[in-house]
């Protein structure tokens, strides 16, 4: 586990090359098709050689969850111990690990009606003041979400409505975890955070100029994607997209993306600090990696 931008895909192929490991991606945006610069995918050749699970799995159109996203990751949990490998989590949408460590809560599948509705109500008094009516009624979830996270809290409004009851009671209720899973778990966290910003920074010029703009302009001609849709709420896809409908200059989407992706570290961290029975790694450290490869040899000699 770790912040975006902290070198995870690197480091798992690197064991990948080492172990009799196969890669699991925990990721909520790799899953989609067609978006392959932007999530920071590895090239198709090294997919080849290291397939990962849970990557390229869904259209654009499609929505995922941390529900269908532990079936999908149990699956493949199990048919990787079938061939007598280990399974390498890797990734940084700490909700889906959290609900395979510690279990899902039952929350209502998503309305399309209920969110235009939140929506509407957005466009019409903005994010803040629906983050500010959350704060009413669930101040909990309201302290952990951003005021202009807007993603996250059309889904809190949206659980609220359709249940009844909030983000944080539902989660009170959580179903327990799979007893037969037993983790090993590891935060690559950079100890400079400046150095990570900075390199979030040059990371996505990097995508710009191998051709993230036109990956983003390839998903805007579809005329069933739309701005509202998940997978293109995503960190720099969301930035690029307004640009292409004509609501910011390149530059300004650019500075925005950027300044958006370092508020992901941010948010990840935090959870992170959060999670229980975590080793952190500091990843800048010499001899870390040797370090996370010697563990997981041994949590794989452990396990039989």
């Amino acid at each position: 586990m770790g912040p975006t931008g902290a070198g995870k895909t690197a480091l798992a192929l690197r064991l990948a090359e080492r172990l009799p490991v196969e890669i699991v991606s925990v990721d909520s945006a790799m899953v989609y098709r067609g978006m392959d610069i932007g999530t920071g995918k590895p090239p198709q050749v090294v997919l080849q050689r290291h397939p990962h699970h849970l990557v390229d799995i869904l259209d654009p159109s499609q929505s995922y969850s941390a529900g269908r996203f532990v079936r999908d990751a149990r699956r493949a949990i199990d048919a990787i111990h079938a061939r007598g490998r280990l399974p390498l989590l890797v990734g940084g949408t700490m909700l889906y690990f959290r609900a395979l460590r510690r279990g899902l809560a039952e929350m209502p599948p998503a309305d399309e009606a209920v969110r235009r509705e939140i929506d509407a109500r957005a466009a019409q008094l903005g994010w803040p003041a629906l983050h500010a009516y959350l704060a009413q009624i669930d101040p909990q979830s309201a302290q952990r979400i951003q005021p202009r996270d807007a993603q996250r809290i059309q889904r809190a409004l949206e659980v609220h409505r359709l249940s009844g009851r909030t983000l944080t009671e539902l989660h009170a209720a959580t179903r327990p975890p799979d007893a037969e899973l037993v983790f090993g778990a590891w935060a690559w966290v950079p100890s400079d955070r400046e150095r990570l910003y900075a390199d979030i920074e040059q990371r996505f010029q990097e995508m710009l100029r191998d051709g993230l703009l036109e990956e983003v302009r390839a998903l805007h001609v579809r005329p069933d994607l739309h701005g509202d849709l998940p997978a293109l709420r995503s960190v720099g896809y969301r930035q690029l997209w307004e640009h292409l409908c004509g609501r910011d200059d390149l530059e300004s989407a650019a500075r925005r993306a950027v300044h958006a992706t370092r508020q992901l570290a941010r948010r990840q961290l935090i959870w992170l600090r959060a999670e229980a029975g975590v080793d952190w790694i500091d990843s800048l450290e010499s001899g870390a990696a040797a370090r996370i490869e010697q563990a997981v040899a041994l949590l794989r000699r452990k396990s039989g």
